[in-house]
């Protein structure tokens, strides 16, 4: 058997130096987001708690009057407790995330740019000086508009902006969406959520040929205001953690 050669050795041991590095970083913001998480949030222990001692109990007393085994199915309680808990944690991370930026400008270009999937997102394709901002996405569904601001100002850009495409999109499907709490708007911690129960009418290559359209549509066009590219919300870098939950669930 061949041995390594030393370029290749020192290839490995900085892989593995960078594996450790990655590894100990999401530790750290795990303990951050908790930290911060805790001070906020006064239920969260006291819930993920909570959800650890109920699994564990549930498995254990299910292991002892089914299978008349009680540590085995202890020790799986324990396991899916600390999954549980883990998911609790980073599902009120993100609501408390989503709470503070909202309505700041650009939150939803923000959100849109950290949902997970086959989006192609383009921030603030046009937009006004009072910074409301239309923002496109282009998946599954179709080409999807989102307008965040003032109603009444976002709306006649939602209608120019859903002419332009509909000059080259053809028969795909654009829908409208307003960024919002009032009447007929979807509240921003609901909106990936919003999106994913939209149909699906188009396939991956459908996409990137609309992707390559509309790019090149907007190229045309004079460009709008500097739009901000999503909000500063205290807790924002809590995204990494987020996923990091997000993995260790999985």
């Amino acid at each position: 058997m061949a041995k390594d050669s030393p370029a290749t050795k020192e290839a490995k041991k900085a892989a593995k130096q960078a594996r450790k590095a990655q590894s100990k970083e999401r530790r750290q913001q795990m303990w951050q987001a908790f930290q911060m998480q805790r001070k906020e949030d006064k239920a969260l222990i006291p819930i993920m708690l909570g959800v650890l001692v109920v699994c564990t109990a549930a498995f254990a007393l299910f292991g002892k009057f089914v299978f008349g085994g009680l540590w085995f199915m202890l020790v799986l309680g324990l396991l899916v407790g600390v999954l549980g808990a883990f998911i609790v944690f980073g599902r009120r991370v993100s609501r408390t995330v989503y709470k503070k930026a909202e309505g700041q400008p650009g939150a939803a270009g923000w959100a849109l740019s950290n949902m997970r999937g086959q989006w192609r997102v383009q921030q603030a394709v046009t937009g006004t000086s009072h910074l409301d901002a239309v923002h496109r996405v282009i998946g599954k569904p179709g080409v999807i508009l989102i307008g965040e601001g003032s109603a009444s100002r976002v709306k006649p850009l939602l209608s120019q902006e859903k002419k332009k495409a509909a000059r080259v999109v053809g028969d795909t499907p654009i829908y409208e969406i307003i960024v919002g709490n009032g009447d007929g708007e979807v509240p921003l911690g609901k909106l990936e959520r919003h999106l994913r129960k939209l149909p699906g009418n188009i396939d991956r290559k459908r996409m990137e040929a609309l992707d390559g359209r509309l790019s090149a549509l907007k190229s045309k066009g004079a460009a709008g205001p500097a739009m901000p590219k999503g909000p500063m919300p205290q807790g924002a870098k809590m995204r990494g953690t987020q996923r990091t939950a997000r993995r260790r669930a999985g």
